[in-house]
């Protein structure tokens, strides 16, 4: 059995696609996953399940949401030992900024350098971001909202073709600490 993380995209936001937690549960205990948890309301699950494709087990939950919601949302599946490795790699130094300043965008497949060419890294100093495994990290340190590198990141030709959802450096943590394996 393998602890992941369910990272849905776009839920509960502004009113728009209410998914609730409890509901989200349920639901994906129906699916017979076990030891289902969720995180905040902005779409993190924690469950355990027989290893198997993170893939298949993200398709499989976006079909039930879908069906069950009646809307679609984007899920990427990504187990402990990704989540960690995502957590080891950050390039900027996470324990001297707050989780406001440091974001990981997790992506459904991997980038390189070329997709992002027409962003000019200079002109959004000290503004930066780095590539990882299937993850962007962006350094923002006036916090994601204000950012003009998070607005040119986010743009739907950048990431086209790919489901891109970010979470803040202290869910990144917290989904690390959420999927370890029980002592």
């Amino acid at each position: 059995m393998t602890r992941y993380a369910a990272l849905l995209r776009g839920i509960n936001v502004g009113g728009n696609k209410k998914l609730p937690m409890a509901e989200l549960r349920t639901l994906m205990s129906g699916l017979g996953y076990d030891s289902v948890q969720t995180y905040l309301q902005s779409g993190q699950a924690v469950f355990t399940a027989a290893d198997a494709d993170a893939d298949t087990l993200a398709a499989e939950l976006a079909g039930a949401i879908e069906e069950r919601f009646g809307f679609p949302v984007d899920v990427l599946v990504r187990d402990h030992a990704y989540l960690k490795a995502v957590e080891a790699a950050c390039p900027f130094p996470a324990a001297e900024l707050t989780a406001r300043q440091l974001h990981v965008t997790y992506l459904s497949a991997p980038v390189t350098a070329e997709r992002y060419a027409d962003i000019d890294p200079a002109a959004h100093l000290p503004e930066e971001f780095r590539l990882g495994d299937r993850a962007l990290y962006l350094y923002a340190p006036d916090g994601l909202g204000r950012s003009k590198l998070a607005e040119a990141l986010s743009r739907p030709r950048i990431h086209k073709g790919l489901t891109a959802t970010t979470r803040n450096w202290n869910t990144v943590v917290k989904l690390v600490e959420m999927t370890a394996p029980e002592a």
